[in-house]
């Protein structure tokens, strides 16, 4: 383990001389400064584990040179000396970022004491550290599934935009995974420690959404009870995802166009900017280009937004990915909690690859789930399949006309219980909000309707469940 390194500072060179000697006995590497600009100067010179620095000193005094230290080098750890009884210079201290403070006269075992708990502390942060990392790599590498050429590209992007703060539009058809890229681009930032607040554009009315990304005053507007924070501000050091930012009305993106430019929101009601520190990933389905042509989307703020591409490809487009992605949410829907994960066999599979997938990764996951719970988490056949095994079973057996009648009925009714299973999942998931299960669907909104009227599903969910 490397030496750790100890910068002392104080105007009084007995004091320093004491110090340096205690620590040098412990084994630690001791520097010394004698003034708040030599302290300043040193650290940025040679970066400490640990400054040990009196309040009181020439040319600057400690609580300025604390203020210095923490906008430039934030994470150096600041033990403060302060005479008996400075309680206004400890509390402006520890408000700076101090690790904490000592009182003159010390006595030189608290002084150990006090040191050996910064680092310590340090310590654990750095394994904290390392161990973030590896769940943030973790929830790439489990969650993003797919070693086709398309995703490698993907990943690598993925990998050198991740720590800068540049805006990324993530591009696809609905269900490709663009929350996933969105939560990798986060987890692998420097942002990771911060939020990362999640809005759908597309569920909310321009009013509403409006209100839920820049918050509002108190009687701003009927229903405005009490003042309320929006999601730019909960993002604040974090990252802010605006999904399907292609239904998002041209209003709204005049101000979303100002937050991009000024990184400031107000709220509604309002005149006071708030400054926010954000990183803004956003994504859609649309051609974001081809909305800009016809006045649908403000063209600088397009230009904005597509500082990085990612584009997810269709999973037809990279159909060697099915075995890998089928065997991981084989694992993910297990039939119970203590259950193996359900078998599939070579048959199934061949059918899963001929199929085109419109619903994408979103609608294979779907049917694995559908799958696993029609065969009872034992061997998935082509008949726990929605689009089943109708020609299997007229070409192989070679049944009668009537047995073939037989077979597509039985198909039509698998296939129209699977689309009502769907909809009552994602009617259950989104607590009733029809414009958001259509969302989860990745289906308009009229035709969720027209389908919940068709399957009887006016009142589904039922309230209180």
């Amino acid at each position: 383990m490397a030496q750790k390194t100890i910068l002392v500072a104080d105007d009084d060179a007995s004091i320093r001389s004491l110090l340096k000697q205690l620590l040098a006995d412990e084994g630690f590497a001791v520097h010394e400064a004698s003034t708040g600009i030599e302290v300043v100067d040193k650290v940025k010179e040679s970066s400490p584990d640990l400054v040990i620095m009196d309040v009181r000193m020439p040319e600057l005094d400690g609580i300025e040179a604390l203020a210095r230290l923490k906008s430039t080098n934030p994470k150096t750890a600041v033990l403060i000396m302060t005479a008996f009884g400075s309680s206004n210079a400890a509390i402006r201290a520890m408000e700076l970022g101090a690790f904490d403070y000592i009182t003159k006269p010390f006595e030189l075992d608290k002084i150990s004491h006090s040191v050996k708990r910064v680092l310590d502390y340090q310590d654990l942060t750095a394994e904290v550290e390392v161990l973030r990392d590896e769940i943030s790599s973790l929830v790439q590498t489990e969650r993003i599934v797919g070693n086709s050429p398309a995703m490698q590209e993907v990943y690598k992007t993925i990998g050198k935009v991740a720590k800068a703060d540049a805006t990324v539009l993530i591009t696809g058809e609905s269900g490709t995974g663009k929350e996933l890229v969105a939560e990798a681009l986060h987890f692998n930032s420097n942002r990771r420690s911060g939020p990362m607040v999640k809005v759908s554009c597309a569920a909310l009315p321009e009013t509403l959404l409006e209100a839920e990304l820049f918050g509002h005053e108190k009687g701003s507007f009927t229903g405005a009870m009490t003042q309320r924070r929006g999601r730019f501000e909960m993002a604040d050091k974090g990252t802010i995802f605006l999904d399907e930012i292609g239904e998002m009305t041209v209003p709204t993106q005049t101000k979303l166009l100002r937050v991009l430019q000024e990184r400031k929101i107000e709220r509604i009601g309002s005149s006071l900017p708030i400054k926010v520190d954000i990183r803004i990933i956003v994504a859609t389905n649309k051609d974001l280009q081809k909305q800009v042509e016809q006045s649908k989307f403000r063209d600088d703020l397009y230009y904005r937004l597509n500082v990085i591409n990612i584009h997810m490809p269709p999973l037809r487009d990279r159909k060697e990915d099915i075995p890998s992605l089928v065997e991981h949410f084989l694992a993910k829907h297990r039939y119970s909690a203590t259950a193996q994960p359900a078998a599939i066999s070579e048959e199934a599979i061949r059918r899963l690859m001929e199929y085109n997938w419109p619903g994408n990764v979103r609608e294979l996951e779907n049917v694995i789930e559908r799958a696993v719970v029609l065969s009872r988490g034992q061997i998935i056949t082509s008949r726990e399949l929605p689009f089943g095994d109708h020609d299997a079973v007229e070409g192989e057996e070679g049944e009668g006309e009537g047995d073939a009648k037989g077979d597509s009925s039985f198909f039509k009714k698998s296939v129209a219980q699977f689309e009502k299973d769907l909809i009552m999942k994602a009617l259950r998931d989104a607590n009733g909000n029809r414009s958001k299960a259509a969302e989860m669907l990745g289906i308009y909104r009229r035709l969720l309707y027209a389908k919940i009227k068709e399957y009887g599903l006016e009142g589904y969910p039922p309230k209180g469940r």
